[in-house]
């Protein structure tokens, strides 16, 4: 089932939580939506849903106007951070509850509810685990489960909101690369909502970069990590560092010196690099600054440098530099961006 969002506008107390959002998901796609705390991503989300109805724009499923359908008419299948699983049921009973409060006319026989179910937990990886209750599972266990009853109800579209903000480290990671090989046998268009720029990456097929209720960039996660379209973007995937410069005659200035990067056109700008695409070298022509920490950071290390600013505070910058780089606190480095991009003023 593909999904057309067209010019959706959202407000809230005349507070436009989303404004002009438009967005083309493609069926049988994983799509997250991506940005910081405020940014309208879960807004967006329950749109989708039907748990709250836009302003103004248009939903599309297919061809048909979801806009202000109910989510029952919609059939979505929805997973929370939290679980949200019925503490008193056990595992098959928690699955099977969204077929069972079916009206009688669409509810299918118990025999057909208790073969999805068994059938649901094996692709879940929980077969044997159908008459144990919430409490008796792991936090990774539970959200499986949460998984699995949203599936039961063959939903045109599965909704995931922050789906392992509640789990630690390691069980995330498990989970991340479970939820893809679970999004890839079963083809459902699949939107989940993270503030996870790790997740995204790894997750997804196009990433949704969102701020203040627009959408910044949408993109596959070499599109949003090497060919960002903005700063916000630039500045919110990966780490980064972001300096004033100026561009004369196709040569890149900092505080008036060259840099020995070349940029066509002319006029003020600021340029962005990220840590890991420096060169350390031995020339005029280069950023130089002083070490004021060192770290090891598995095969390389973080340098973290201070670059003089005219008697303002220090512009600060972390590159990385190899093991074997002769790097020690107090030391001048100099240095100069081997990948870069400059976004004029």
């Amino acid at each position: 089932m593909d999904v057309t969002i067209t010019n959706i506008r959202k407000e809230f107390a005349r507070f436009p939580a989303l404004n002009d959002v438009s967005l083309k998901i493609a069926s049988g796609e994983l799509i997250a939506l991506l940005g910081p705390s405020g940014s309208g991503k879960t807004t967006l989300l329950r749109l989708i849903a039907g748990l709250d109805f836009p302003t103004a724009g248009q939903i599309f499923f297919g061809d048909e106007d979801a806009s202000h359908h109910s989510v029952q008419d919609r059939n979505v299948g929805f997973v929370f951070q939290h679980y949200a699983l019925f503490r008193h049921m056990t595992v098959a009973e928690n699955i099977g509850f969204g077929l069972k409060v079916r009206p009688a006319a669409s509810r299918p026989p118990k025999a057909e509810i208790s073969r999805r179910v068994a059938e649901l937990l094996e692709m879940v990886q929980l077969s044997g685990f159908d008459k144990r209750y919430p409490h008796q599972l792991s936090g990774g266990q539970r959200q499986r489960v949460a998984l699995a009853r949203a599936m039961a109800i063959e939903p045109r579209i599965l909704l995931l909101d922050e789906p392992f903000g509640a789990l630690d480290a390691k069980v995330r990671k498990e989970l991340r690369r479970w939820l893809r090989e679970f999004h890839d046998r079963t083809g459902h268009t699949t939107v989940f909502v993270t503030h996870d720029q790790e997740e995204a990456l790894e997750l997804a097929d196009r990433v949704v970069v969102m701020s203040q209720g627009k959408i910044e960039q949408v993109g596959s996660a070499d599109d949003v990590y090497d060919r960002p379209s903005s700063p916000f973007v630039f500045s919110f995937i990966g780490d980064s560092t972001q300096l004033p410069v100026e561009v004369k005659n196709g040569t890149v200035l900092f505080q008036g010196e060259p840099l020995g990067i070349a940029e066509p056109g002319e006029g003020a700008g600021q340029l962005f690099f990220r840590p890991e695409d420096v060169d350390l070298i031995d020339a005029r022509d280069a950023l130089s600054g002083k070490v004021t920490a060192c770290r090891r950071l598995a095969g390389t290390r973080i340098a973290e440098i201070d670059i003089a600013n005219d008697g303002h505070a220090p512009y600060h910058v972390e590159i990385e530099v190899p093991l074997h780089a002769p790097v020690e606190l107090g030391s001048d480095i100099r240095f100069r961006p081997t990948r870069w991009k400059i976004f004029r003023d």
